[in-house]
């Protein structure tokens, strides 16, 4: 905090909104009770030379310094006030965080801004850090940045020697793919970067688009044998940290990642359960994170959550649908304990929440109160009109009849 001198005060009075003639009085007393006057005595005015866009209010890893230009001008005007290829990517990743929305709008003139900007390896290098440290330092950008990578991976035209877009982005999450075994065992801020890197690399195995030699389109194989073995890595050291962040990878991309290995007959998932149960079993883990182990084991049991919709000629039953009453209400005994239709004790359970009805009053499903007979307020209700009512209806059925005529 500075304290702003009488000479500099009419300057920044101004900014502030305040009449330049206002001050603050605070009134003293004198020594002597009864002579005692008031006094006028001017307090210093303390400013603060936070400001709104300080670092301090702003996620780690996100620079905000040059984010104004694209508040202040058209997207066409924006790049001409930068100074540099950096501070132009980094204010376009800025504003994509605080507005994913704007990316289908805005990602086409950013790219062809990039194709005229980027004109050697060492720009492409850079574009790729900047973009990869967005991602793995800003938190909830790393789906965003594999949108991102994806689309600049089949847009950008610059390919020198050192590789195009998609090969310098596999090859900076390489860097990091090498040292995953150091990383699992490293202090916290490096597991902490290291889980970063696991998410965004599952983010980019589930966007990033390669046209096959047929011309489909199809996932990054190499990211999908990299996912396996940096979940090997993290359930080498099952550490509750480790542990989240290979349940958060499994929840993500598990799915995916069964099928495809299943179209290869392979049995890699079910290694990697089996690996989880002996996790839960042998491993020193907190107790929250045992329990979130046996719910993605449950998670994959019911194929990952995925609801299919049963045959023509099948009709789904509890027996062959795992998600038969995944969407059954929950309901609580006397005791307080839940049970749904899938608890075998259903029909006696719900019989005594049906008998126990009766003491409560009448709601529709959405909760309103429903008054009947008997009621006060229902019995109070008289179908009579009010006379001053009945005399107002009575002129507006004259004046339409008149109307009429």
């Amino acid at each position: 905090m500075d304290v702003v001198s009488q000479s500099s005060l009419n300057e920044h009075l101004p900014q502030t909104g305040i009449p330049s003639g206002s001050q603050d009085k605070v009134s003293v007393l004198d020594s002597e009770p009864e002579m005692a006057e008031p006094q006028v005595a001017v307090t210093p005015v303390i400013r603060s030379n936070l400001s709104v866009k300080a670092p301090e209010f702003y996620p780690p890893g996100y620079i905000q310094n040059f984010n104004q230009n694209f508040a202040d001008s058209s997207f066409e005007d924006r790049y001409d006030g930068y100074l540099t290829l950096v501070e132009y990517v980094q204010d376009f990743l800025n504003h994509l965080t605080d507005q994913p929305a704007c990316f289908e709008t805005e990602i086409e003139q950013f790219a062809e801004t990039l194709n005229a900007w980027v004109t050697s390896g060492e720009d492409l290098q850079g574009l790729v850090e900047l973009i990869y440290q967005q991602a793995t330092s800003v938190p909830n950008f790393s789906y965003m940045g594999a949108r991102l990578c994806n689309y600049l991976s089949h847009h950008l035209t610059i390919s020198p020697q050192s590789g195009n877009f998609r090969q310098l982005l596999l090859q900076r999450c390489r860097a990091e793919y090498e040292n995953r075994d150091e990383a699992t065992r490293a202090d916290e801020t490096t597991q902490k970067e290291f889980h970063a890197f696991v998410l965004f690399l599952a983010e980019l195995y589930l966007n990033l688009e390669i046209k096959g030699t047929k011309g489909q389109v199809m996932r990054a194989e190499i990211l999908q044998e990299g996912l396996r073995e940096l979940l090997n890595a993290l359930l080498s050291n099952p550490v509750d940290s480790n542990l989240i962040c290979a349940v958060k990878l499994l929840k993500l991309t598990g799915s995916v990642l069964e099928d495809a290995w299943k179209e290869k007959g392979k049995s890699d998932m079910e290694d990697i359960i089996q690996r989880i149960e002996n996790v839960v079993l042998d491993a020193n883990c907190s107790r929250d994170v045992k329990h979130m182990l046996l719910k993605l084991v449950e998670l994959r049991s019911s194929n990952w959550g995925r609801v299919h919709g049963s045959s023509a000629h099948t009709e789904a039953t509890p027996e062959n649908d795992p998600n038969y009453f995944m969407n059954e209400p929950t309901f609580y005994t006397s005791e307080g304990v839940p049970f749904t239709a899938a608890d075998p004790d259903y029909q006696e359970k719900y019989q005594e929440l049906l008998e126990r009805e009766e003491f409560f009053p009448e709601y529709e499903e959405n909760g309103t109160y429903l008054p009947g007979p008997g009621d006060p307020y229902f019995d109070d209700i008289d179908d009579e009109m009010d006379p001053e009512i009945e005399e107002a209806y009575e002129k507006f059925c004259l004046e339409s009849e008149h109307t009429k005529k």
